[in-house]
C-alpha cells in the first residue's frame, strides 16, 4: 500500500483458523482514511476476529493485511507496540479497570506511551473527557457511574493518543436506547473530528447504518455482501434481508451445524 493510498487498512485474500477449523477464509476488504466502515453478521461469523488481526493479536493463516502501509504480520515486537499506537480500541462492554478513577482510566495509555508532564497529562485527559461529556465525572470509580457512562469513558481512553484508526468492538451492546444512540453520534463526530478511520463491529443495524459510510456483511467466515447503507437496505441479498430484517428462517440457520437432534437421539428412521 503506497503511503498516499486513500485506505488506511486494507486486506487481501486474508484467511485464518485453529487447527481444521475455518474462521476467516478468504477477505478482502478496504478501509478509506476518514470514514466510518462497519462489519456486520451474526455471532461466530469472524467479526471480531478481524479486530485482532488488525491488531497485531493473531496472525493470518494466509494472504496480507497492512495498517498504514506496513504488512501487520511481518512486524517484529517493537514494531508493532510502535504501530499500536496509532490504533485505538473499544472493547466489549468497556473493559475499564475496576480500581482505576474515571480519570485515570484515560490517563493510562498516556502514561504507558507519552512521556508528558503531569500538568499536560491532566489537561489531556480532562480534553478528552470533556469530548464524551464526562469532564466532571473524573474522579468518579467506574462502579459509580451508569453502563452508558463507562462505555463513553472507555471511548475517551481509546481515543487518549489521538489515533489514526479507533475499533468498536460491540459499542452498543447492552445499552440502552437513549445510551445506544448518544454512542452512535460520538462516535460519528470523534471520527470527523479526529480524521479517524473507525472500524464498527455490531449487530446494531439501525445504528450502525445510521453512522457508517460502508458495510461489510460477514457470514461463517465469508464477505457475502457489502455496499453503503442506503445499497444493504435496498439488497435483495437473502442474507442481508435476513439480517436487516431479524428474520428466524433465512440463509442463517438458528442451530450450530451437525448431526440432527433425531439421529443424536437415535430417533431417525432407517432406509
Amino acid at each position: 500500500m503506497a503511503p498516499d493510498s486513500p485506505f488506511l487498512v486494507e486486506i487481501d485474500k486474508l484467511s485464518f483458523g485453529y487447527g481444521d477449523r475455518l474462521i476467516l477464509d478468504g477477505l478482502d476488504m478496504r478501509f478509506p482514511r476518514g470514514k466510518v466502515v462497519a462489519v456486520m453478521g451474526g455471532s461466530g461469523s469472524g467479526k471480531t476476529t478481524i479486530l485482532r488481526l488488525i491488531g497485531g493479536q493473531l496472525r493470518p493463516r494466509a494472504g496480507t493485511l497492512t495498517v498504514a502501509g506496513e504488512e501487520v504480520a511481518r512486524l517484529g515486537t517493537r514494531e508493532l507496540y510502535r504501530l499500536r499506537r496509532k490504533m485505538g480500541m473499544l472493547f466489549q462492554h468497556g473493559a475499564l479497570f475496576t480500581d482505576l478513577s474515571v480519570f485515570e482510566n484515560v490517563a493510562f495509555p498516556l502514561r504507558e506511551h507519552a512521556d508528558l508532564p503531569e500538568e499536560l497529562l491532566r489537561d489531556l485527559v480532562l480534553l478528552k473527557l470533556n469530548a464524551v461529556g464526562l469532564r466532571n465525572a473524573a474522579q468518579l470509580m467506574p462502579a459509580e457511574i451508569s453502563g452508558g457512562m463507562a462505555r463513553r469513558v472507555a471511548v475517551a481512553r481509546a481515543i487518549a493518543l489521538d489515533p489514526q484508526l479507533i475499533m468498536y468492538d460491540e459499542p452498543f451492546a447492552g445499552l440502552d436506547p437513549i445510551s445506544m444512540g448518544a454512542t452512535a453520534r460520538l462516535i460519528r463526530h470523534l471520527n470527523d473530528a479526529l480524521g479517524s478511520t473507525s472500524i464498527l463491529v455490531s449487530h446494531d443495524v439501525d445504528e450502525s447504518f445510521t453512522i457508517a459510510d460502508y458495510v461489510y456483511f460477514l457470514s461463517a467466515g465469508r464477505i457475502v455482501a457489502h455496499g453503503t447503507p442506503e445499497q444493504m437496505r435496498a439488497s435483495a441479498d437473502p442474507f442481508v434481508q435476513q439480517f436487516v430484517q431479524g428474520n428466524a428462517d433465512g440463509p442463517v440457520p438458528f442451530h450450530y451445524p451437525g448431526p440432527s437432534l433425531a439421529a443424536d437421539l437415535g430417533l431417525e428412521r432407517r432406509p
